[in-house]
């Protein structure tokens, strides 16, 4: 009788074992799978990033190109927008602080270029073919500071 029981309380404890034994051998292997495509994801992740930052750079630089060709050929009202664009993204971009686009000194010397916003705004406004010359004149600092 003792036998009979023993044989009963020994057979929920071995199925229990092996039940844990291939739950961690699936919990090894689902890591196994996870953790290399994590690794995958940080690194896609890190370059999708930098891809962002470049876009939003080359993006700003087109806006700015556009509006002084704009202004060149006397379109003075598509000058106008994309050079609202051009201060409109640059300003939320420098706004971000720490994690612009742009280094903490290409923020300081971006500073400047905000002084003629208003009176080139108001230029092409007025269609004004001197909106050409300031515009030219802000794509040459922008990219200075840009580049320099």
């Amino acid at each position: 009788m003792n036998e009979d029981i023993d044989a009963k309380s020994t057979k929920p404890t071995s199925v229990m074992r092996r039940f844990i034994t291939y739950a961690g051998v699936l919990l090894v292997v689902f890591l196994l799978g996870l953790v290399p495509m994590w690794l995958q994801y940080r690194a896609s992740a890190g370059r999708l990033a930098d891809a962002e930052q470049r876009l939003t750079l080359i993006t700003m630089q087109r806006n700015l190109a556009s509006a002084a060709v704009d202004a060149r050929r006397g379109d003075y009202e598509p000058a106008r927008q994309s050079a609202s664009q051009f201060f409109t993204s640059l300003r939320a971009e420098i706004d971000k602080g720490e994690t612009s686009a742009f280094t903490q000194t290409q923020r300081g010397g971006m500073q400047p270029l905000f002084d003629g916003r208003d009176e080139i705004i108001t230029l092409l406004a007025r269609s004004d073919p001197a909106s050409a010359d300031r515009l030219s004149d802000l794509y040459v600092a922008y990219r200075k500071v840009v580049g320099g």
